[in-house]
């Protein structure tokens, strides 16, 4: 730390001197000092975890921070807890069929307590280090005596907090299907905890989980919502003060909502653009991003690690990279309809491009149909916000037009029906897909060569970008070929059972007890390790509990 601290001083000394080399090595410089300023604010933001001396079964007072997504049997929480041995936050599991928790209690109960481990194998998620990165230190499973008090005293982001979750709950006693509920509560509220697992598979398989995100385009769609609003009537003189407000209430949107990352994100964007704006300079797309995403990072370091963080930035490079090429290849855009047609194509081909390389190494799986998903649904999307926008509004200020209501149900309802239809072309998603890190920047680096072929075709362009893809295959093949040569015996926890797994080659075979639910097992073992060990072939079986050996390729294997 103190060597990078050095090199950050001697590079800001050095841009006093004027000298020629310095100068032409200026933009290489600055950018290691930057990188070496990042470094230093991630030692200092990094939180580390203290040891305290808490017992598996405590007794703890605490308040909820955040509701997280509900699982299958528990309740989420997020919450601030204090126990006889020390303070800590944590993770509040509470059975589903236990009340909600609001922000207006503090509760006492009973709980066991679970430190947060690594996972067991290096293909599997670490969610320990993704919850420690949240500053969440434990996990806090409800064991009995669930007790709740008044606060006495609030802070206003509680206030708000809890206005957010009456609005919830409102929202909870209309008269619509619940998919349409929990659709309404998504898109505006970024209330995704209580959606059905069904319909958030169709979202991904359809690459349209972006609409379900607040994000850039939410923001952009409500800020021209409120700039339309607040300059509708108004002289042309009054336009820059209707951003001002159309700024200032899109940050109270956000602070409503709950500041979540990506949310945070979108407003300091958007923000920053039209600063530029405000102040008659012409905005700058790189500029702007640059600006917020180090006013995010100096703010919070770990948000580099975030993998929302990384797509947003990188689907805007994109668009700016590739959606003016690709346009060209299109003829001239010389009515309304096409330019909306080709430009919405465009931008969506750009933003997949871009994101591809980090949506195979994070989740392995991509859908040619998300292209065709997106350009139909995506021209219909601000329509969708803007309803929803207007029906929560019309909740929230407690009026109830059954007519409106029923018209926002069908809607939705021919929505998610579409999205469902779209998601059933299980011929066009690619699973398991094998990438790691090397091969993710080298894909990366293919994105960035395609821009020079698409706008001019020639022997040099071409050749950089097939030597790119080449590099690419031979990398594939070597690490392809390391994995075959690897075999392997791993005995793989599973709650409270075992699954028992034998690698040979491309090919393996998983041992799973009768009763296990085989889903959960091939989402949260199989597939991940299929992924990691490149594996072309993977066998499933089961077996009784008594069983005490299993025979694979002739040889014999002991369970116990």
């Amino acid at each position: 730390m103190y060597l990078i601290v050095g090199v950050c001083i001697i590079v800001l000394i050095s841009t006093f001197f004027r000298s020629f080399m310095i100068y032409k090595l200026m933009p290489y410089l600055l950018g290691i000092m930057f990188v070496g300023i990042g470094i230093i604010f991630h030692f200092l933001n990094t939180i580390s975890s203290e040891n305290h001396s808490i017992s598996k079964n405590e007794t703890i007072v605490f308040t909820i921070s955040k509701k997280l997504n509900s699982t299958e049997k528990f309740k989420k929480y997020e919450i601030v807890a204090q126990s006889v041995a020390a303070d800590f936050k944590g993770v509040f599991y509470l059975p589903k069929e236990k009340k909600e928790l609001d922000f207006n209690h503090i509760y006492k109960a009973n709980v066991y307590v679970a430190s947060l481990n690594p996972p067991q194998y290096d293909f599997q998620f670490d969610y320990s280090q993704y919850l420690k990165r949240k500053g969440v230190d434990y996990q806090c499973y409800f064991s009995g005596d669930l007790l709740e008090m008044p606060k006495d005293s609030f802070y206003l982001n509680e206030k708000v907090l809890q206005k957010r979750w009456e609005l919830l709950q409102t929202i909870d006693r209309l008269k619509i299907s619940s998919q349409s509920r929990e659709f309404l509560k998504g898109i505006i509220l970024a209330d995704r905890t209580e959606m059905e697992y069904q319909t958030m598979e169709d979202f991904n398989k359809t690459g349209l989980i972006h609409l379900l995100a607040i994000s850039g385009t939410h923001i952009a769609v409500i800020f021209g919502l409120f700039y339309f609003i607040s300059t509708k009537y108004s002289p042309l003189r009054f336009k820059k003060y209707g951003v001002i407000v159309s700024v200032i209430l899109i940050w109270v949107f956000a602070a409503f909502i709950g500041f979540g990352n990506s949310v945070l994100r979108s407003c300091i964007m958007l923000t920053v653009y039209f600063v530029y704006v405000l102040l008659e300079r012409k905005p700058d797309l790189l500029h702007s991003m640059a600006l917020a995403s180090f006013i995010i990072l100096i703010s919070d370091t770990q948000q580099i690690f975030d993998v929302g963080f990384q797509l947003s930035f990188l689907a805007v490079l994109g668009i700016y990279w590739l959606n003016q090429p690709i346009l060209k290849c299109f003829p001239r855009q010389d009515n309304y309809l096409k330019k909306i047609v080709f430009n919405t194509f465009s931008i969506s081909v750009s933003a997949q491009l871009a994101t591809l390389p980090l949506v195979l190494y994070y989740f392995h799986q991509f859908s040619f149909i998300s292209i065709i998903a997106n350009f139909i649904i995506v021209p219909f999307s601000e329509f969708i916000i803007v309803f929803s926008f207007l029906m929560t509004t019309l909740i929230a200020i407690k009026m109830d037009f059954v007519f409106i209501t029923t018209i926002y149900d069908v809607v939705i309802h021919v929505l998610l029906e579409t999205i469902h239809w779209f998601a059933g072309f299980d011929m066009f998603l690619f699973k398991n897909v094998s990438v790691n890190i090397s091969e993710m920047f080298l894909l990366l680096g293919i994105v960035y060569l395609l821009r020079f072929v698409i706008l001019k075709i020639n022997i040099r362009n071409t050749a950089r970008l097939v030597m790119a893809m080449l590099s690419y295959c031979i990398m594939r093949i070597g690490f392809n070929i390391y994995q075959y040569q690897l075999d392997e015996v791993l005995i793989h926890d599973f709650y409270k059972n075992k699954v028992f797994s034998i690698k040979k080659g491309s090919k393996a075979c998983f041992w799973v007890e009768d009763g296990i639910d085989l889903k959960k097992v091939n989402t949260y073992i199989i597939s991940p390790y299929r992924c990691s060990r490149r594996l072309v072939d993977v066998q499933i079986k089961t077996f009784p509990a008594s069983v005490k050996k299993v025979v694979y390729d002739e040889k014999e294997y002991h369970l116990k």
